[in-house]
């Protein structure tokens, strides 16, 4: 799939040349607010300008009833499976505030979806027993080898994909998905009205693909996702945009901050 989509994928920043390659070069961040200066300070120091339009907020469930429930029944399940650094951090907060140990996380087997999850995981819980070597949600599935008679504890966002939950039941898993954040739009963000078009658009969900195209087309900037290279930080991320009838110019190998910088890079200099 990723190669129809027409990317290239340099493999990690030590294996480009750097001399200030994105010097002066206006990039669009869409990143949470909180979550993008890993992504703004890299920018920064290679030289580039970073334009921050956060397209999303993440917010607390409306209902913590099941959340609560799944917490304090922890000992039903087999596994538990974090797909993003937010739903850890929604975890370990909740855990705290109802006054449950997190003794119970840290006696499951844990999978993370990569390592920035498993950086977070680590810090709040214990060092995860299983990060896939892709990383996207349904390489978990694909790699773990004993599902079949196991229950998976899934503490995901309101509006996750389902691919990782339905692959788990083919195999015989007895999941329970539980929304543990939601995924807003962030209605406060909005672009300057003399803001003029950046030298390429950071994507890095799905999510922020569909709210940065409202943002776009509320401020009379639709045409910049037609104009304006697009770089996604992984082929789901790619294939939202394409879906909605754009082109990705730039997609990272490495599904990461540091390798959709790479990738930014490659692009930057010309490297195909």
């Amino acid at each position: 799939m990723i190669k129809e989509l027409g990317l290239f994928f340099p493999r990690s920043l030590g294996e480009i040349s750097l001399s200030s390659p994105l010097e002066g070069k206006r990039i669009l961040v869409t990143r949470p607010r909180g979550q993008a200066s890993k992504l703004v300070d890299k920018l920064v120091e290679l030289g580039a300008i970073p334009i921050q339009l956060p397209a999303i907020e993440i917010a607390p469930p409306t209902d913590y009833e099941a959340f609560d429930a799944a917490l304090r029944n922890l000992h039903r399940y087999d596994w538990v499976i974090f797909t993003s650094v937010n739903g850890v951090s929604a975890v370990a907060s909740r855990l705290n505030q109802i006054r449950v140990s997190r003794e119970g996380i840290n006696k499951l087997k844990m999978a993370v979806i990569g390592p920035a999850t498993c950086e977070v995981a680590t810090k709040e819980f214990r060092e995860p027993d299983f990060v896939p070597k892709e990383y996207v949600s349904e390489a978990i599935s694909s790699s773990i080898e004993e599902i079949k008679g196991k229950r998976f504890l899934l503490l995901r966002a309101d509006i996750a994909r389902k691919e990782l939950a339905n692959e788990l039941r083919q195999k015989g898993g007895d999941v329970t998905e539980v929304a543990v954040y939601r995924i807003i739009s962030d209605q406060e963000s909005k672009l300057k009205a003399n803001e003029a078009a950046p030298d390429y658009i950071t994507l890095t969900s799905s999510a922020s693909v569909h709210a940065t195209l409202a943002k776009l087309r509320e401020a009379g900037r639709e045409r910049w996702m037609r104009t304006v290279p697009i770089a996604c930080i992984g082929p789901i991320t790619a294939k939202t945009v394409t879906d909605l009838g754009f082109k990705v110019a730039v997609g990272a190998d490495e599904y990461t901050i540091p390798g959709l910088v790479a990738a930014i890079i490659a692009h930057a200099e010309g490297k195909r």
